[in-house]
C-alpha cells in the first residue's frame, strides 16, 4: 500500500525506525506493516508510549506505541538521565528491578539493569519474579532511589508493561512522572541509549529480602490467639498463574493458618495464562477453578491475586451457603472495619491515624473511619496518590490501610503501593475473627450494611480501541464538560466535580470552590436522590470508566436481598438513561 494512505507522521515516525540503528528482524517487520497491514503500522507507531496511572504499558510488539527493546531502553534512558540529575550529590545511585511472569517478563528486565548499569547505576536484580509490593518493600530496605517492575498487571497476555518507583517506595508521581516522561522524549535517536551494560553493577537478589518482607507481613496481624483457635480455617487460593505463587501461602502459614489448598493446574507460572480468558481477579470467570476447588474441598474462603499480586479478589459463602465473589468496595470494608475495630480493641487508637482511600471508591470507608474519628483522605484513582499521603504524614500520623474500588489495598507502611499479599493474610485473619464472633464474612459484611446503610457500587468500562477509539472517549469527556446532564435517572443533578478544572459546582447554591487536588480528567456527578458517578478514562487501558454508587437504609438484615436487587434495579435504570451500552 502506497504511503499516501498511512498518516504522514506516522510514516515519519516509522521511517525513523527503518533508518535508524535498529535491528533487522524490526526493521523487516516495519516493511511488512507498510505493504501489508497499514492499520497495524499506524497503532504501532500513531503515538508514544506514556506513563500512565500504571506506568509505561503496551501490546508487546515493534513501534512507538508497542512495548519493545526500543520503548523500553528509551524509558530507561530518560529515567537514568533524570535519576542522575536529581541525585548529584549521591556517589552510587542505586535501583531494584523485579518482574512478573509476563512474557518478555526477563528480557524486558535485563534490558532495563543494562541500560541503567551502564548509565553508572547500581541494579538489585530479583533473581525470579516477584510480587510488585516485594519491590515496593525492597526499595526501602536496600536504600534504593528507584524501582522498576516489568509487569502489566491484569492485562491480557499480548501485553507487558513497566512501572517506575520513587525512593519511598511509591509509583512514579508529579513531578517525577511528567519529568521522566519529558527526559525519554528528548532522545531522539536510538543512539542515545547506552545498552551496554556493566555486570559490575549488577546483583542478584532473592531469599534474604523474602524473609525480611515475610518479617514485616508478620507484624500486621492484629489477633494471632484467633488465628490459632480457627488454623483450620479452609482457604482456597489461586496465583492465577502469577508471582503470588511462592509468597502467599508462605505469608498464610507464616499468619497460623494451616488448612490453605492450591489450584495446581494455575500454580504454574505462565505468560500465556492458560486456563484463563484474562487474568483479572475482577472477572468471575478467573476464580471458577478456585470456586470448583472450593466447593471440592468445603472451602471457607476463596482468593485470587493477578499475575504481580498486588490486587486480590475473594468469594465467599453466602446465606445459602454458596460462593458469592466480593467486589473490591466490600472486600475493602471488611478489611477496614475489621483494622478499625482492632485497633480500637487493641487501645492502638490514640486520634493520630488515618486512612485513605481514592474518590471512585466507596464513601462508606469514610463513614467507617469517622466513627472512630481516624482522619480520612481522598485522592486521585492511582495507588500512587496514597502512597504520597502516607509519605506526606510520615513521622506526624500513623496509617492504618487504604484502598481502591479496582480490588487493591494496603495495611501498613512498609510497602508504598497496593499488596494482595499482606491482604490475603489480612482477609483470611479477618475471616477468623469473624468465625471467633459467630458470622462468616458475609453475615459481617451485612451487619456493616445495616449500622451504615447499604452502599451498592458497581463499573462498567466502555473498550475503544485504537487511535480512534482515543479520539471518541477525548470527544465524551469534551460533550460532558460542555453539556452536563439535568438529571440522571429522573433525579436533579445537584453537584459536579471536574478535577480537570480543580472545581466543585455547587448546582443547588450555584457556588464554586477549588479541588485540592493534582489535575485529572475525571468528572463526578452528584444526584438528589445520593447517587455518585464517577467518569474516568482509563489511565492504562483503551476504556473509559463508569464508577456507580448509590445508598439506601437497610433496616432489618431479612431485607437485604429486597434492597440489593432496589440498588441494582437503580444503576440499571441510570445506565439506561445515559445510553451506557
Amino acid at each position: 500500500m502506497e504511503n499516501k494512505y498511512i498518516d504522514p507522521k506516522v510514516i515519519e515516525k516509522a521511517n525513523i525506525w527503518l533508518n535508524g540503528s535498529y535491528d533487522e528482524i524490526t526493521k523487516n517487520t516495519i516493511r511488512q506493516m507498510i505493504e501489508n497491514d497499514p492499520q497495524e503500522l499506524i497503532e504501532s507507531f500513531y503515538r508514544d508510549l506514556e506513563f500512565g496511572t500504571g506506568g509505561l504499558r503496551g501490546i508487546m510488539g515493534v513501534g512507538t506505541n508497542r512495548m519493545n527493546k526500543y520503548t523500553v531502553g528509551m524509558a530507561t534512558q530518560g529515567l537514568a538521565n533524570y535519576v542522575l540529575k536529581m541525585f548529584p550529590e549521591r556517589k552510587q545511585i542505586s535501583a531494584v528491578i523485579a518482574y512478573d511472569c509476563r512474557i518478555n517478563n526477563t528480557y524486558f528486565a535485563q534490558i532495563t539493569a543494562d541500560v541503567l548499569s551502564a548509565n553508572g547505576i547500581k541494579v538489585f536484580l530479583f533473581d525470579d519474579l516477584r510480587p510488585t509490593p516485594e519491590l515496593s518493600f525492597a526499595i526501602r530496605e536496600l536504600k534504593a532511589q528507584i524501582g522498576i517492575v516489568i509487569t502489566a498487571s491484569h492485562n491480557p497476555k499480548e501485553y507487558n508493561g513497566y512501572k517506575v518507583y520513587w525512593e519511598d517506595g511509591g509509583q512514579l508521581i508529579n513531578p517525577h512522572d511528567v519529568n521522566v516522561v519529558a527526559e525519554a522524549q528528548k532522545i531522539t535517536n536510538i543512539n542515545e541509549v547506552n545498552f551496554k551494560g556493566n555486570t559490575l553493577l549488577q546483583q542478584t537478589i532473592g531469599s534474604d529480602l523474602d524473609e525480611k518482607y515475610l518479617a514485616a507481613l508478620k507484624t500486621l496481624s492484629l489477633s494471632p490467639e484467633i488465628i490459632q483457635k480457627h488454623k483450620n480455617l479452609k482457604i482456597v487460593y489461586t496465583p492465577i498463574h502469577g508471582t503470588g505463587v511462592r509468597l502467599v501461602p508462605m505469608t498464610l502459614k507464616a499468619f497460623g493458618f494451616s488448612n490453605v489448598y492450591n489450584v495446581p493446574e494455575q500454580d504454574v507460572v505462565d505468560g500465556n495464562f492458560p486456563t484463563v480468558k484474562s487474568p483479572n481477579p475482577e472477572e468471575p470467570a478467573a476464580l471458577k477453578m478456585a470456586i470448583d476447588k472450593a466447593l471440592e474441598v468445603g472451602a471457607d474462603l476463596v482468593m485470587a491475586t493477578d499475575p504481580d499480586a498486588d490486587r486480590v479478589g475473594i468469594a465467599v459463602r453466602n446465606d445459602a451457603n454458596e460462593f458469592v465473589l466480593l467486589n473490591g468496595n466490600q472486600t475493602a470494608t471488611l478489611l477496614s472495619h475489621y483494622l478499625f475495630t482492632k485497633w480500637k480493641e487493641n487501645g492502638l487508637l490514640d486520634g493520630n491515624q488515618f486512612m485513605v482511600k481514592t474518590i471512585v471508591t466507596s464513601e462508606l470507608l469514610i463513614d467507617m473511619a469517622n466513627k472512630y474519628s481516624i482522619a480520612t483522605y481522598d485522592v486521585l484513582t492511582g495507588f500512587k496518590y496514597i502512597a504520597d499521603i502516607i509519605q506526606k504524614l510520615e513521622g506526624k500520623k500513623k496509617f492504618i490501610g487504604g484502598g481502591e474500588e479496582s480490588y487493591g489495598f494496603l495495611v501498613g507502611d512498609f510497602v508504598r503501593d497496593k499488596d494482595a499479599v499482606s491482604a490475603c493474610a489480612l482477609v483470611a485473619e479477618t475471616a477468623a475473627w469473624a468465625a471467633e464472633h459467630g458470622f462468616t464474612l458475609f453475615e459481617m459484611l451485612k451487619q456493616i450494611y445495616l449500622e451504615y446503610g447499604f452502599y451498592y457500587e458497581t463499573l462498567i468500562s466502555l473498550v475503544k480501541k485504537g487511535k480512534s477509539g482515543a479520539e471518541a472517549i477525548e470527544a465524551l469527556m469534551v460533550d460532558y464538560r460542555k453539556n452536563p446532564p439535568l438529571q440522571i435517572n429522573n433525579s436533579k443533578l445537584i453537584a459536579i466535580k471536574d478535577y480537570q478544572k480543580q472545581i466543585h459546582f455547587d448546582l443547588l447554591n450555584q457556588k464554586e470552590s477549588t479541588i485540592d487536588l493534582p489535575k485529572s480528567n475525571v468528572l463526578q456527578f452528584f444526584t438528589e436522590d445520593g447517587t455518585k458517578i464517577s467518569v474516568r478514562p482509563s489511565g492504562t487501558e483503551p476504556k473509559i470508566k463508569y464508577y456507580f454508587g448509590v445508598k439506601a437504609p437497610l433496616n432489618k438484615l431479612e431485607d437485604y436481598y429486597k434492597v440489593e436487587a432496589e440498588l441494582k434495579e437503580r444503576i440499571r435504570e441510570i445506565i439506561d438513561s445515559m445510553n451506557l451500552h
